[in-house]
This record gives structure tokens, C-alpha cells and sequence, in this order.
């Protein structure tokens, strides 16, 4: 296993981001930057002061939401359980949060090979920009001369002030985001491993991005494909030279690996595309 990391080993930190009202987070995992599979890991705690418009990416996204619900507007909300997927391309929103949230965001080079800017890169852009214009719940706003402002989605100003180009975005191959519920899902026992069960949640693409769920009885190992993100929602176990528990996440990197249970375990799997 390439990365593991103990949620309790993390602080949470109060994150400089693009949108409106007070954001904490746990940084996770992160990818290789410069590729068009970057990818970045957070656990994001969100509260009644969010606010996000309606905007899209040039980059894929899952969402897990994890503790109280996420409003998308029209395209629905995210109740706790429930898995997302947002393609590159497709717009959502806007977003708000009602009371307090806790929401596992991956964000991932998608199928265009658009790539994903890294953390440290969008939080330069953030800081550089903000000496030229004001970020105002979610959008970038430039005095004009002539009076008044220019206004443009923030992402999309801090990508185009960081690559020195346009931002042009993939045609979208879906029409909204695709939201999950894998309560409704059933468990397919695995015909190889007694103990081993899974959902299949979703694949994406022609680039094979897979969503499924693993319930492992105690004592009982699999194996995770490469270039694949494992979330913890319950249990413990190891993983090569580390141990793993409720709310930990694994990447495996460039080669499959195993992970063995040592308690009755639940676990999320994203298998990354395949750029």
C-alpha cells in the first residue's frame, strides 16, 4: 500500500478555499501533480454559512456524505450514506448546507485528461489573486475601470490565473451528477472468498472509473487494485506494514495490494480511471 493514514494521527485545519462561509478540513491523500491523474483526498466539515453557486469542473469528484445533508438544489440532496459523482463538464448547485456537514471529497483527473490542480497550487492562485480582487461566495470579482466589477466563477479565476490559458471545459457526458444509495444496494457474496461480500455502486466512462462497496468478515484479506482509493467507514485491519481503522484512507499506487481484516469491516472502493 502506497499511503495509508489513521484520521487520528490528522489535525484538522481551517482551509483558505474559493466559495463562501467557514471551511475546515482533514488534508488525506494526494496523487502525482503534473499528471492528468492528480488527485486530491479531503474530509471537508462545512456549516449553515456555506455557499457555493451553481458552477462546473474540469475534473471529476466523488462525494461521502458522512454526517448531515448536503442541498445541490435541483439535483438534489445528500442525505447521510449517500455517494455522489460529479463529472467533469456537468454543472451543480448551488450548494448549501443546512446546520453542520461532513462530506469525503475526492477530486480527480477525469476521463478528458483535463488533470487536477494540486492543493499547494490552487492555494497560491487563491492568495496571488486576492491582491487584484475579492473572493465573494464563490465568484471572483475585479473592479473595472469604467466602474463596477467583472465577475467569474472562482474556481475557474484561480485556474486560469495559475495556467496562464482559458479554461476550457470537457463536453460532459452526463447531464447532472449521479447520486447513490448504497442502503438500497444488496450484497453480493464474492463465489472465491466466504466472508468477502460487495456492491457495485457504479462505473464511469470509458476510462473504467468504479464506485463498490467491501464487507469483510474478521480475518478475511482482499485484494485492491492499483491506482485505487479505500475509505473506511467501519472496522480495522492491516495493510502491508500498517494498520487501518473507522475513517482511515489507503491508496495503493502503482501496484494492487492487500488489506486484511481484523474486525467484521466496511469499506468504500474507488478504482481511479485509467488515463
Amino acid at each position: 500500500m502506497q499511503q495509508i493514514l489513521n484520521l487520528r494521527d490528522l489535525e484538522m485545519i481551517e482551509r483558505v478555499h474559493a466559495r463562501g462561509g467557514k471551511f475546515r478540513y482533514y488534508p488525506l491523500l494526494s496523487g502525482e501533480d503534473g499528471t492528468p491523474g492528480n488527485f486530491f483526498l479531503q474530509l471537508s466539515n462545512t456549516f449553515n454559512d456555506f455557499d457555493s453557486p451553481r458552477h462546473r469542473h474540469n475534473f471529476d469528484q466523488v462525494r461521502v456524505q458522512l454526517e448531515g445533508d448536503a442541498d445541490f438544489a435541483r439535483d438534489g440532496v445528500m442525505n447521510p450514506g449517500m455517494v455522489g459523482y460529479f463529472p467533469e463538464g456537468v454543472y451543480y448547485g448551488p450548494q448549501s448546507i443546512s446546520g453542520e456537514s461532513l462530506t469525503l471529497v475526492l477530486q480527480f483527473g477525469g476521463a478528458s485528461r483535463s488533470g487536477y490542480v494540486s492543493e499547494a497550487e490552487f492555494q497560491r492562485g487563491v492568495a496571488e489573486l486576492k491582491e487584484t480582487g475579492t473572493f465573494d461566495r464563490g465568484v471572483y470579482k475585479v473592479a473595472k475601470p469604467e466602474g463596477g466589477t467583472r465577475n467569474q466563477d472562482a474556481y475557474e479565476a484561480v485556474w486560469e490565473h495559475i495556467r496562464g490559458r482559458e479554461l476550457e471545459y470537457p463536453q460532459s457526458r452526463y447531464d447532472k451528477p449521479v447520486f447513490m444509495r448504497p442502503s438500497a444496494a444488496e450484497w453480493e457474496p464474492d463465489p472465491d472468498t466466504q466472508g468477502l461480500a460487495r456492491k457495485h455502486l457504479g462505473s464511469f466512462s470509458e476510462r473504467h472509473t468504479r464506485l463498490s462497496m467491501l464487507r469483510l468478515d474478521a480475518g478475511v484479506d482482499v485484494q485492491v487494485p492499483a491506482n485505487s482509493i479505500v475509505f473506511v467507514l467501519e472496522g480495522q485491519g492491516r495493510a502491508d506494514d500498517g494498520s487501518w481503522e473507522a475513517r482511515s484512507s489507503m491508496y495503493t499506487g502503482a501496484g494492487s495490494s492487500t488489506i486484511v481484516a481484523e474486525a467484521a469491516s466496511q469499506l468504500l472502493l474507488i478504482e481511479l480511471p485509467r488515463l
